[in-house]
């Protein structure tokens, strides 16, 4: 990686992807019930879910300014997007560099505020430090999908159900490479991996409480890693929140030891209907 490489249009192009794979692809009847409906808008992709279960994480736009501009009509596309879909919440996230001039007038009018901050992270596959851990560590076999979903989604507070279904089925998908830990037979921490073109995608990483401080998450991103690298990708991006002045992300302490480098922070753009 070098100063001039510009990799803000590869890596926001890969994380798009593989939040429209999520929700997109998400099986019947999960992607009804969930009230899952997607659309492409300038260069981006909007994510709604009307029946988020997790409190509006998956009602998402992202994408947006890397292969065309991100105007006013654009952010006003996305925005009759969600209320066409009965979504009362959405987070946009937009990458700084993309803003029209003025913007913070027009998300003002809009009922757009600024939210929290997320740091996107890369390191070439082959740069990743590899890890230990006393966990057996290796790609998640079918018959283990559903309890690899509820880890996840245990860890990030989110409820199983619809969403075990949605994550589940990226097990065995070709664009998916998902990853666990087992303490003995007990599955108990896990990451997946998307492969888009030249350029990979952690996400999606997580580990049982009792499980954690024994390396997983270290040694699921030198795995994960290893598996972009095999995949011919020549690119492995990650993003995690931005810690607060004085706070620590072991997420991000964790991609960092492993290799990976920020690359720009993207703020977090809260809509919320007036209705």
């Amino acid at each position: 990686m070098t100063a001039s490489t510009d990799l803000t249009p590869l890596a926001e192009a890969v994380e798009c992807e593989f939040m429209h794979s999520y929700e997109s692809r998400t099986p019947a009847p999960a992607y009804t019930d969930l009230g899952i409906a997607t659309t492409r808008i300038g260069g981006g992709v909007a994510l709604a879910m009307r029946n988020d279960p997790s409190g509006g994480y998956w009602n998402k736009a992202l994408g947006f300014g890397t292969t065309e501009p991100f105007t006013v009509q654009v952010l006003d596309r996305v925005l009759d997007f969600y209320r066409d879909q009965g979504v009362h919440q959405a987070v946009l996230q937009l990458v700084p560099s993309v803003l029209p001039v003025g913007f913070d007038e027009v998300a003002a009018a809009r009922g757009l505020e600024p939210g929290s901050a997320w740091v996107k992270l890369a390191a070439r596959p082959d740069d990743v430090a590899a890890r230990q851990t006393r966990l057996r560590v290796g790609p998640v076999p079918v018959a283990e999908a559903q309890r690899w979903a509820d880890v996840l989604l245990a860890g990030f507070g989110m409820p199983s159900g619809g969403l075990t279904t949605m994550l589940a089925s990226t097990v065995d998908a070709p664009a998916w490479r998902p990853y666990a830990g087992w303490d003995g037979d007990d599955l108990v921490a896990g990451g997946n991996l998307f492969l888009h073109g030249e350029a990979a995608s952690l996400n999606a990483a997580a580990t049982a409480p009792g499980h954690r401080r024994l390396g997983a998450q270290s040694a699921l991103i030198a795995a994960r890693a290893r598996a972009a690298a095999e995949a011919g990708c020549r690119w492995l991006f990650a993003e995690t929140g931005k810690p607060a002045p004085g706070q620590q992300n072991p997420s991000l302490n964790n991609m960092r030891r492993a290799g990976l480098v920020p690359l720009y922070e993207r703020r977090n753009w809260i809509w919320r209907s007036a209705s």
